[in-house]
């Protein structure tokens, strides 16, 4: 079941399989070898997820888009417990100078 479906959504969900977007924004790291077996054995078969055989993981981001598609904002931290304050999402939205 897709992740709409099972929580019902109404907004568009983008997914990146393969990680083709993140590779392109150089945020995605490589599990090394060693660490392989550890992710297997806790449930965790990014091989699977990934929809191909790698051991990758994205860098969590967030970006903010203006309406030609360039980025006016980025967030990127290594340290995946980071992330992006919603209220500061909102405050660079209300910043984008709009379209005439």
């Amino acid at each position: 079941m897709s992740t709409v479906e099972k929580h019902q959504l109404t907004y568009e969900v983008l997914s990146d399989r393969k990680n083709h977007i993140a590779l392109q924004f150089g945020i995605v790291f490589q599990i090394p070898e060693s660490l392989r077996p550890t992710f297997l054995e806790r449930g965790c078969a990014l091989p699977r997820y990934n929809g191909d055989e790698s051991f990758q993981l994205p860098i969590p981001a967030t970006f903010v888009a203006d309406q030609d598609g360039g980025i006016v904002y980025a967030f990127v931290d290594p340290d995946y417990t980071k992330r992006l304050d919603p209220v500061e999402i909102v405050s660079v939205l209300r910043n984008i100078p709009s379209v005439g």
